[in-house]
């Protein structure tokens, strides 16, 4: 089965010698800078490629100015790439005609934005049913799915209010609603709770976890922010001056990061509820053949146990911990050694 999202060597240059300009990156490997200087172009997307799983969030982070929200915007084609292919579930979006397009867009993408623009004149269940009153739906039936829909994003009772009267985050589950309305496949979040106070932010990404449990949209969310990221995603990539720079799991990211601007970026994050068990364990036989330890003595995790469960356990008892496996066998050993490198970044590995 091909993923629902898939995305091979788009780049997108801007401005009016993008072609050529494109022409010399490819023969001359010009940077971005110097593509400024010699052709007045703007590197918006350098090369990017990755896909998306079904019912994956992938998170793509980086500074402003990195290329991030640039790329979402070629997954419903808002954004023609200069080169490069787009698939929505192995279809060549950049094959289809204006026709084709709004359909995708109006069925098969949701899409979230920063700034919500809901239309103050319309009140909250008839911004959230716009999608579907472009799509012919009956009044009748607008009005049923965005009800239901208002109710998933916990709005019920607030249908006939207008946009002034909610809160922003009271907004931002509108548009969330507004997305899913019409049920569609890919949700594309660019940056939705950013503009939100940290506490109202922290509630919306656990609303949206809740919602992502239930429906299991397969999503792209853009963020700036390596804590939302590594919370929201399953997965996480890494932008600077357009170019993917390390695409992996949040644990991935933070324990083996691909460079030093990566590095950076993880620094300050805590591994406690992180890293788990498997990533610093010694394999089980190889610690039974330089020390000696009854398999069925000393305290016992998991291999998707976290590094706080793990230091509770050290400081409870003397004796290394058991790390056990899906068939409840021991698979490896974690004593304070192990801790010490989880915490500070490091693997049994290194």
């Amino acid at each position: 089965m091909s993923a629902p999202i898939k995305l091979t060597n788009v780049w997108k240059i801007f401005g009016k010698n993008s072609e050529k300009a494109f022409q010399l990156i490819q023969e001359k490997k010009l940077t971005k800078s110097e593509v400024l200087d010699q052709f007045d172009c703007v590197v918006g997307v350098a090369n990017a490629s990755f896909s998306v799983a079904e019912g994956e969030i992938f998170c793509i982070m980086g500074l402003s100015g990195s290329g991030k929200s640039t790329l979402i915007r070629h997954i419903n084609r808002l954004l023609k790439p200069t080169s490069g292919q787009v698939l929505i579930h192995g279809e060549d979006i950049l094959r289809k005609s204006d026709r084709e397009l709004r359909k995708l867009r109006a069925t098969k993408t949701g899409m979230v934005f920063q700034n919500i623009a809901l239309l103050p004149h319309c009140t909250v269940i008839d911004n959230v049913a716009l999608p579907l009153e472009i799509q012919k739906y009956t009044i009748r039936q607008r009005r049923e799915i965005a009800l239901r829909t208002l109710e998933m994003v916990e709005l019920s009772g607030w249908e006939n209010r207008f946009a002034h009267e909610l809160s922003g985050g009271m907004q931002q589950r509108v548009g969330l609603a507004r997305a899913m309305a019409a049920d569609p496949d890919i949700l594309l979040m660019d940056e939705p709770f950013s503009a939100l106070d940290p506490l109202i932010r922290r509630q919306l990404q656990d609303e949206f976890l809740r919602l992502a449990k239930i429906t299991s949209k397969t999503t792209v969310f853009i963020t700036h922010d390596l804590d939302e990221a590594i919370r929201i995603g399953h997965r996480i990539a890494i932008m600077k001056d357009g170019m993917l720079v390390q695409i992996g799991t949040p644990e991935q990211i933070v324990t083996d990061p691909a460079d030093a601007y990566v590095r950076d970026f993880v620094a300050g994050i805590s591994r406690l509820k992180l890293i788990r068990a498997e990533t610093i364990m010694e394999p089980w036989d190889s610690w039974r053949t330089k020390n000696s330890l009854d398999a069925d003595s000393g305290p016992r995790a998991s291999v998707n146990d976290y590094l706080n469960r793990l230091i509770d356990l050290a400081v409870e008892h003397d004796s290394p911990i058991l790390i056990m496996g899906d068939k409840n066998q021991p698979v490896g050993v974690v004593d304070k050694r192990n801790l010490l490198r989880g915490i500070q970044g490091g693997s049994q590995h290194e």
